[in-house]
């Protein structure tokens, strides 16, 4: 007999955004970090389901504001930065445990890099830095850049 293909990811931690006020979780958003993704559910009667490959995480910020810290009970917010097309700049609201989510996910970063060996110096830069109109360079470490064209490939 065949061996059943595993059809769900392991989860590593899940968070679900909580009510700003007393920190309860009534809220239809969860997110759910996995060995390779970062998986954000929203919804209740109209769901989406949204995913970010870990390695494509460029940058995380923690912030708990006064509010947070008083009136939520201790929830903070983890601000994402990815190369990601549909989310490049993603805030995972109100979470509880959010050091310690922030500590899982910055870990599970490194390691899905190192496994599909990949290096910050090959993200696409989206930004306009030399004037050019689509503002797609192929960074090669720290100095050198490429022009990237598709039209040339």
């Amino acid at each position: 007999m065949a061996k059943r293909k595993k059809l769900r990811e392991e989860i590593i931690m899940k968070e679900r955004k909580r009510l700003k006020l007393f920190g309860l979780p009534f809220t239809f958003t969860t997110y759910t970090l996995t060995p390779k993704k970062l998986i954000i559910n929203r919804g209740f009667f109209n769901t989406t389901e949204d995913e970010i490959l870990l390695y494509r995480i460029v940058d995380m910020t923690v912030k708990s504001s006064f509010s947070q810290k008083v009136f939520g009970f201790g929830v903070g917010t983890l601000k994402l930065i990815s190369s990601d097309k549909t989310d490049p700049k993603l805030d995972l609201e109100n979470i509880k445990h959010y050091k310690l989510f922030r500590q899982s996910l910055s870990d599970q970063v490194e390691s899905e890099r190192l496994r599909v060996k990949f290096r910050a110096g090959e993200m696409i830069d989206r930004d306009a830095h030399y004037g050019d109109e689509m503002g797609d360079h192929i960074h090669h470490g720290d100095d050198e850049q490429l022009d990237f064209n598709p039209a040339n490939l």
